[in-house]
């Protein structure tokens, strides 16, 4: 159980996927930063694609955009400011070196970057994508709604059924393919264990409605597996 398995990187995307998420990504853009021009954001769009599309990326690709979005929009409406929230996920994970701590801050600071390079003058708007970016590190309880709504929608593939969840770890796991299974697996049951220690595992109710039954179970279902073969 969610060991390197060969899975092919989830990054492939079918065409028409692709150019969905463009014309999403440009129309969200151009709403967002005013004065932008449609070719400024379909560059970022692609660019953002191709940084999503690296080779040693398995969970962290386009898919896992495209599946918080999925579940983004089913709660936007509850949210204060959900083109904040929008945009801050097509980014939370733009930068991505496993086993690096800045990964977080290096893409909020992409953003920067593109979002001045496209004319932005809301420092306002710029600082509540950084902070949002900033809290999908998961290392701080978010205090804010959308805060709490980013990070729900960041860890809702914890609440898929056992077999989806499952291949999601194996994806993560390939990600650290230059770690032992001794050097992987006791940081890993860490991360499970504060998880699960939370008073609830998600922090909207809409998502512990939604989610966090199953999340718990196959939380508690992989701690047992990885206990029974000496992680802890």
């Amino acid at each position: 159980m969610f060991q390197q398995s060969g899975l092919p990187n989830s990054s492939t995307a079918q065409p028409n996927r692709q150019d969905g998420s463009k014309t999403r990504f440009i129309t969200l853009w151009l709403r967002c930063v005013k004065g932008s021009k449609s070719t400024t954001a379909e560059t970022i769009h692609d660019r953002l694609l191709h940084l999503y599309g690296e080779a040693h990326r398995h969970y962290h690709t386009l898919d896992h955009i495209q599946h918080c979005l999925q579940e983004f929009d089913q709660a936007a409406t509850r949210m204060d400011d959900p083109h904040a929230v929008e945009i801050a996920l097509w980014f939370h994970d733009a930068i991505y070196e496993p086993g690096a701590k800045d990964n977080e801050q290096r893409s909020a600071e992409l953003f920067q970057k593109y979002s001045n390079s496209s004319g932005c003058t809301d420092m306002l708007f710029q600082r509540r994508i950084h902070d949002l970016i900033m809290v999908t590190t998961h290392r701080e309880q978010p205090s804010q709604p959308d805060e709490q709504f980013i990070v729900d929608i960041d860890l809702s593939s914890f609440g898929l059924p056992w077999d989806r969840f499952e291949q999601d770890g194996q994806r993560i796991r390939a990600e650290c393919a230059g770690l032992s299974d001794d050097e992987y697996y006791p940081g890993h049951v860490r991360f499970l264990q504060a998880l699960w220690e939370r008073p609830t595992f998600f922090f909207t109710d809409f998502f512990q409605k939604r989610y966090e039954q199953t999340a718990r179970e196959n939380i508690a279902r992989l701690i047992t597996s990885l206990h029974l073969r000496g992680y802890y």
